[in-house]
């Protein structure tokens, strides 16, 4: 065992969370400046590692930047249109008030696939709060499972970013990721959802916090069945691809398969959708040109952050490559027979509760599975997990150190103690739910 690359690891990691926590550095700066400590530890030579941050980012950059640009010209389409909207109040129209808790985890699953979780979150506040006035239930018993249905999607069901820039970075068909991403992330939104909601709601009553306006915007707004067909269309395609392709679904047309491969790439997929998006949500319901190009521009303020983050997560897995440091961890956990499902979350929990961002959890633990998983023999089913395995450990317990904290912590008007009892407490169960059932899954498949 070489101990200098066992040297070289520990400084970067220590590095990395020194520059995030204490130095309050930006993640793209930190993660390039830890990839380089790593370079110069293991003994690297500076040509050699100026190359490996350029091949880094752009082997990564490829797809995730494209990805996440039309995913999130995708999701500010369907926010400025009213769409989120118009799902919760279906859901609520189909539920009704008593099972309003069902309709809010629901809601919160569908409307985070193409929305921002913080973005999805606001738009729908005022929903719960007019479910607190009606019921006078806790606010809890509404937010709660509306956090946990955006939360679990979030984390595990591409087009969002985190689980996107994970696939592309362990060399995974996003199919796979999406497909064990919803078997895993229903029944989780469900229990920590419904199952503590219902709980920690009789433990907490929380009243509205704020003055709000319940007044109906005049505004043309798209139709339920319009707004689900539209988000359906790119998991649609991007499934059937992955299944024909597998050959889960059997096609003997080799012009068929070809024609799936092309509409059922994410690239095409995505630019399927945001067509349908800006012409059906967006001219149709009477935006004008200049402001559907208003709108699709503010939404790649966010999607520019996510996107240098993740490539600079590109450059860490290209050190750990480069230097050796993904074979040597590799043999070693092979030695000792330690399962990279576990190791993947254990990583992921780790940098996450240290740093606080789950996006950059998911980005690092990524690059340093990545190598491992290069010396193995996976396939898609099984680097699948592993990667909803990351996303659970980077879901775990959101505390201080998180802007989810806060964002939860002020729009409930919650106290620090009984957000840590709420919130944080749900985020947990999430990962562990998460985590076990993807272990199940991997174990019966």
């Amino acid at each position: 065992m070489d101990y200098n690359l066992i040297l070289a690891l520990i400084i970067g990691i220590s590095v990395l969370l020194f520059l995030i926590i204490k130095l309050k550095l930006h993640a793209f700066i930190s993660l390039l400046i830890a990839s380089i400590v790593v370079g110069i530890v293991a003994g690297m030579q500076p040509e050699e590692m100026m190359k490996t941050i350029q091949t880094g980012m752009a082997n990564t950059l490829g797809f995730v930047a494209t990805v996440v640009g039309l995913g999130a010209m995708f999701g500010a389409i369907l926010e400025h249109s009213g769409g989120a909207n118009i799902i919760s109040k279906m859901m609520l129209k189909r539920f009704g008030v008593k099972k309003a808790p069902i309709a809010m985890v629901i809601t919160g699953f569908i409307v985070a696939i193409p929305v921002f979780f913080e973005v999805a979150f606001i738009l729908l506040v005022p929903m719960i709060y007019a479910l607190q006035k009606q019921t006078g239930k806790s606010l809890l018993t509404f937010a709660i499972p509306l956090l946990a249905g955006l939360a679990v999607t979030h984390a595990f069901i591409p087009p969002t970013p985190g689980p996107i820039a994970v696939a592309d970075i362990i060399g995974v068909d996003l199919g796979w990721v999406i497909l064990i991403g919803a078997i895993v992330g229903l029944p989780t939104a469900i229990i920590c959802g419904l199952f503590f909601g219902k709980y920690i709601s009789k433990k907490i009553f929380v009243p509205v916090p704020f003055e709000f306006d319940t007044e109906e915007k005049t505004a043309l707004t798209p139709n339920f069945s319009t707004v689900i067909t539209i988000i359906s269309v790119p998991i649609f395609l991007i499934l059937l691809n992955t299944f024909i392709s597998s050959e889960i679904i059997p096609v003997s047309s080799a012009k068929i398969i070809k024609f799936i491969q092309l509409i059922g790439h994410p690239f095409s997929a995505l630019i399927i959708a945001n067509i349908l998006a800006w012409y059906i949500l967006g001219i149709r319901q009477g935006f004008t040109k200049a402001q559907l190009l208003k709108i699709t521009m503010k939404s790649m303020e966010p999607a520019g952050m996510i996107i240098l983050v993740t490539g600079a997560g590109g450059v860490f897995k290209q050190f750990l490559v480069n230097t050796g440091v993904g074979q040597m961890l590799a043999e070693s956990l092979a030695g000792v027979g330690f399962p990279v499902l576990v190791f993947s979350f254990i990583i992921a929990a780790l940098v996450r509760v240290t740093q606080g961002s789950a996006t950059v959890a998911m980005i690092t633990s990524a690059g340093l599975v990545s190598p491992l998983l290069a010396q193995m023999n996976f396939g898609d089913f099984d680097l699948a997990c592993i990667v909803i395995s990351i996303a659970a450990g980077s879901s775990i317990f959101s505390h201080v150190n998180d802007s989810g904290f806060w964002l939860v912590n002020q729009y409930l008007g919650l106290s620090e103690k009984d957000t840590f009892k709420s919130w944080t407490m749900m985020t947990t169960i999430l990962a562990l739910v998460g985590f076990g059932s993807v272990c199940i899954l991997s174990a019966i498949f």
